[in-house]
C-alpha cells in the first residue's frame, strides 16, 4: 500500500531519517484523525505497531475479515478501551513491542482532537520510554484531518505533512516509579510535537466532562494521573 499511498497522497515527509533503523523506539505523535494510524506506518521507515479498538478485530462476515485482516497487516494491536485497568493493559502491550527491540507508536493525547489543538500528554508515553529504555520520536502530522474529517467514512486526497523530530532520550527524568519523572518527560515530548505540528495548545486534556455533580467534585479533590 505504501507506494500508491505515497502516489496518491503526495504526503510531505520531513525527518525520516530520525527514526532509528533498529531498537527499541516510541514515535509519540499528536492525533488528529483516525487516518493518522495509517499515515505513520506507511511512512515510516520500519514496522511501526500501534493500539487500536479490539472491535476491529472481532468483527463477522466478510466485512469482519477485511477489518481484521488490514488492522493486523498495519500491525495494530487490539485492546479494550478505557482509563484504569485497561488503560494499564494497553501500556502492557506496547511494553512488549519494545521489549521485543521494535517500534510502537502512540499518542498522548489519548483521543482525537476534535478542534485542532493539541492537548496535554498523559504520562502513559513515559511511563513506556522510562520502563524499557526506549527513545523517543515525537512526530507532528499536519491536515490529515482534512483526508477523513470526523464523521466521514471515505477519505478524500489531501496534502499532509508527516515531520519526525529528533529522538529523545528522556532518562535524565529519573525513574518511572516518580511521578514527576513522568510529568516532566511527558511535557518534554508533548513540546517537542508542538515544535513540529504547530497547533494551538488547549491546556487541558482531552476528555469527556464528568457526568453528575460527584463526579466532578470527587475529580476536583482527587485528582488523577492521566495515563
Amino acid at each position: 500500500m505504501a507506494p500508491v499511498a505515497r502516489v496518491v497522497f503526495r504526503p510531505r515527509i520531513l525527518g525520516r531519517e530520525n527514526i532509528p533503523a533498529t531498537g527499541r523506539v516510541i514515535l509519540a505523535s499528536n492525533h488528529l484523525s483516525f487516518i493518522d494510524s495509517i499515515v505513520i506506518p506507511l511512512v515510516a521507515t520500519r514496522r511501526v505497531q500501534f493500539l487500536a479498538k479490539s472491535t476491529y478485530f472481532t468483527g463477522t462476515g466478510f466485512r469482519g475479515w477485511v477489518s481484521r485482516t488490514f488492522f493486523t497487516a498495519i500491525g495494530a494491536i487490539g485492546v479494550e478501551r478505557g482509563a484504569g485497568q485497561a488503560a494499564q493493559v494497553a501500556l502492557d502491550e506496547g511494553r512488549a513491542v519494545l521489549d521485543a527491540e521494535g517500534a510502537f507508536a502512540i499518542y498522548p493525547e489519548g483521543t482525537r482532537s476534535l478542534d485542532g489543538r493539541l492537548y496535554k500528554g498523559r504520562t502513559g508515553v513515559a511511563w513506556l520510554a522510562l520502563t524499557t529504555g526506549a527513545v523517543v520520536v515525537p512526530v507532528g502530522l499536519i491536515g490529515t484531518q482534512e483526508i477523513q474529517p470526523v464523521g466521514t467514512t471515505l477519505p478524500r486526497i489531501r496534502k499532509v505533512t508527516v515531520a519526525f523530530g529528533k529522538p529523545l532520550d528522556l532518562s535524565h527524568h529519573g525513574q518511572a516509579t516518580s511521578g514527576k519523572a513522568r510529568r516532566q518527560a511527558t511535557d518534554e515530548i508533548m513540546a517537542a510535537i508542538h515544535g513540529l505540528s504547530g497547533q494551538e495548545l488547549a491546556h487541558a486534556y482531552n476528555e469527556s466532562p464528568p457526568v453528575g455533580t460527584l463526579n466532578r467534585l470527587a475529580r476536583r479533590v482527587f485528582p488523577r494521573e492521566r495515563l
